[in-house]
């Protein structure tokens, strides 16, 4: 469910303007033996609101096999702040706060919780521009900087 939809988002403290959300719910399976989310959802659940904004932007993985390039992850930062348990409501953000438009760009994330507004998580994304043919590194295609760039957010020395 895109969390767009969910009247507390307006009142959360974003780390940034305008994210792109996705309410999550931990199922039974997310669960690990302390009884909290597995520190693993989180990072597949990165992939999938990743993903899931780079659709809504115009590019999927068809458009990627498509042109032969990908933004694949250099560097991975993740940040577990506080747990998450069995059926809470958490409304995991993402934006892109930077590229140089030829190589990289990076992306943020931020999990809160919904009844308190609590950050769970936060986790950082460093990414390059790749062949996916040969898995090297290449200049991002216009398609790219175009569609990645009208997305991207503004980030403050402070954050």
């Amino acid at each position: 469910m895109d969390a767009t939809d969910i009247n507390s988002k307006s009142k959360i403290n974003w780390d940034f303007p305008q994210p792109f959300t996705l309410q999550r719910i931990p199922a039974l399976q997310d669960i690990d033996g302390l009884n909290h989310t597995n520190n693993a959802v989180y990072v597949q659940w990165c992939e999938t609101i990743g993903w899931a904004h780079s659709e809504s932007l115009g590019l999927s993985l068809t458009d990627y096999k498509r042109l032969d390039r990908a933004m694949a992850i250099r560097q991975a930062e993740y940040d577990y702040l506080l747990p998450s348990t069995l059926s809470e409501k958490l409304i995991l953000a993402t934006w892109l706060t930077d590229s140089d438009e030829k190589l990289s760009m990076q992306r943020r994330f931020q999990l809160v919780r919904e009844s308190d507004h609590a950050v769970i998580f936060r986790a950082k994304w460093h990414l390059v521009c790749i062949e996916v043919s040969t898995g090297k590194a290449r200049r991002m295609p216009p398609e790219f900087c175009q569609k990645y760039g009208s997305a991207l957010t503004v980030v403050t020395m402070a954050t």
